[in-house]
């Protein structure tokens, strides 16, 4: 293993040279940082030195030890290795060769739970435990990510200078990166900020699906839609790299990209981890989740295939203005998007309130403007709704985005209509029409179904003409007696 001989000690140390473990080293050694360097397979460390990282400030080292031995005090080693068992491996294997007061990073996508339980652990025996979300795939990691810090505090002075170094920066110079809160809060956010880029993605695959089979449009014809989508409003980076996808040709048989890749959607867990929480939280997140059983419904290709030749939809084809229904789709989209946000800060204010987090909304939303997948213009009037309110409930109650959502609705509400007479599947845009109609609703059909639990299970109610917190039982059947269950509400 060759490298330079003048190289200092390390700053950090960085475990695991995947994708985002090698383009992190590589970020922070342009920002000026020293890096150690060690991967479980010791050939791709080799590689590493002698390929990208050679002749920069990079470390590589052959086991753990000297990994420890290479690093300034406090020992600061960041694991950027699969989530779960292989994070507790590398701790335990790192425990022997640290001392109270160094710093041990997790920047996987590991459960906040997790994290919670390691923070915990950690202290007891005095080493600083962090939880970090990274997020901005391969292009992030190497020019500026959006990282989300949380976990032991007393470790945020040490690692505050390289992280807001080498994170994502916005218009004024800020740092997409800040500390978020106590033990699991930066790896829940980051878990929700990726539930919210299902919401999104699956937005965007919708009004594709509108555009192609709706509207009959190519990808050549659908790619300057989007270009377009992404010079106003709906400026993001989903929407950016959509754009250059549909642009893509295959250059062997000249056909777009696109069409050529198989709809059978992958996903790694932070979706349905997002909905699980959700529903451990008593939160409606009904978008993302929606997006969630969209890729579960894509896995199930052979299926699909064989219903499609004995189940039958609407023969209905679309007749109308192009250019307007195209219109109608932008401020669905943009409509819909709101809600699949309103939908994460509401889960964010109840994890916070749950595990006494404190959590930051603006902060947050300004930590997602740069860097990250749901990077996105409007980011910056989430942040700003927060600060004029950090107690608002819902960002559908804040005037710009009651605003833009009444002026949507009646475009919105169209675009739904038409893709059900068209029988196109529109799971994550239909969901949050009626999240939204939802929210809004001063009386849901919720009184029948609690008069249903009392009838069969004596499970009790409570009555518009008495005080809340109040529970009544009916003898439905005059043969039930007086015996409740007891109340409980998630």
């Amino acid at each position: 293993m060759s490298q330079s001989p003048k190289v200092p000690p390390a700053d950090i140390a960085v475990v695991g040279l995947a994708v985002m473990g090698e383009n992190l080293i590589l970020n922070m050694a342009s920002k000026g940082f020293t890096v150690a360097c060690f991967n479980r397979t010791v050939s791709k460390v080799d590689d590493f030195v002698n390929g990208r990282a050679k002749g920069k400030t990079i470390l590589g080292c052959r086991d753990i030890a000297q990994l420890a031995a290479s690093l300034k005090a406090p020992r600061r080693v960041m694991l950027m290795v699969k989530a779960g068992k292989a994070v507790d491996e590398f701790i335990a294997q790192l425990l022997p060769h640290l001392t109270p007061g160094d710093i041990i990073i997790d920047g996987g996508n590991s459960h906040y739970q997790d994290t919670i339980r390691r923070t915990r652990e950690l202290k007891a025996r005095g080493i600083l435990f962090v939880g970090t979300g990274v997020s901005g795939g391969e292009e992030g990691a190497l020019h500026g990510p959006s990282i989300m810090p949380g976990g032991n505090a007393d470790a945020w002075p040490s690692v505050k200078p390289i992280f807001q170094g080498i994170a994502a920066k916005v218009d004024d110079g800020a740092p997409c990166c800040e500390w978020v809160g106590p033990d699991g809060a930066g790896h829940f956010v980051k878990m929700v900020h990726n539930g919210i880029e299902y919401g999104d993605m699956q937005l965007i695959c919708e009004a594709y699906h509108l555009m192609a089979q709706g509207l009959g449009m190519s990808a050549a014809e659908m790619q300057p839609v989007f270009t377009e989508w992404n010079r106003g409003a709906l400026d993001s980076y989903l929407i950016e790299i959509t754009s250059e996808i549909l642009a893509k040709l295959d250059p062997e048989t000249g056909t777009p990209m696109v069409d050529l890749i198989l709809d059978a959607a992958g996903q790694k867990g932070t979706g349905k981890w997002t909905s699980q929480a959700a529903l451990d939280l008593g939160v409606g997140t009904p978008q993302i989740t929606e997006a969630v059983f969209a890729r579960c419904l894509s896995a199930i290709k052979d299926e699909r295939v064989a219903a499609s030749k004995v189940l039958k939809g609407p023969r209905a084809t679309f007749r109308g203005d192009r250019k307007r229904f195209l219109a109608q789709l932008h401020d669905a989209v943009y409509a819909a998007k709101i809600c699949s946000y309103a939908q994460g800060f509401q889960l964010l204010r109840a994890a916070s309130q749950e595990y006494a987090w404190d959590l930051k909304f603006g902060e947050i939303a300004l930590m997602w403007r740069g860097g990250c997948i749901i990077r996105a213009q409007f980011l910056g009037e989430i942040k700003k709704a927060f600060d004029k309110r950090p107690d608002l409930a819902n960002l559908l109650l804040d005037p710009y985005f009651r605003k833009v959502v009444a002026k949507a609705q009646s475009p919105w509400r169209n675009v739904v209509k038409m893709a059900v007479k068209l029988g196109i599947p529109i799971p994550a845009m239909g969901t949050a029409l009626t999240y939204y109609d939802s929210y809004r609703c001063a009386r849901l059909p919720a009184n029948l179904l609690q008069a249903q639990r009392d009838y069969f299970g004596a499970h009790t109610y409570e009555r518009v003409d008495k005080p809340r917190g109040q529970f009544f039982h009916t003898d439905w059947t005059g043969q039930g007696g007086k015996t409740a269950a007891s109340t409980y509400t998630v």
